[in-house]
């Protein structure tokens, strides 16, 4: 499961990131909320991504996804971004889990 999160958080860090400049030319947002507020997330989502073997990793994960949805406020295509993310992660940690039982299933067949 860890990898599929993985994956989803770091593309996800970098559509964030890009949205910077994005949100600094569309709107009339405060350029240091903007740079600090999209920075700090894209930054998060990639720290998430190497926390997701702690048992709070996926949780914090799912903040994420929360605050991705939020940037929506400054830039309302990021709302359609993050329901993409969200999307991708909600099937990243259903289908890492049914691939982590399945592997769990085969190693206890294969000792047993």
């Amino acid at each position: 499961m860890r990898m599929f999160c993985a994956s989803v958080l770091f593309f996800e860090a970098i559509v964030v990131g890009l949205a910077i400049p994005v949100a600094l030319t569309l709107t009339d947002a405060d350029p240091a909320l903007v740079g600090w507020g999209f920075g700090g997330l894209a930054v998060a989502c990639l720290v998430c991504a190497g926390m997701l073997g702690r048992p709070w990793g996926v949780s914090l994960g799912w903040v994420l996804q929360v605050c991705v949805l939020l940037t929506g406020i400054i830039v309302p295509a990021m709302l359609v971004l993050g329901a993409v993310f969200g999307g991708l992660w909600i099937a990243a940690v259903r289908y890492g889990r049914r691939v982590d039982a399945i592997k769990a299933a085969r190693a206890a067949g294969a000792t047993g």
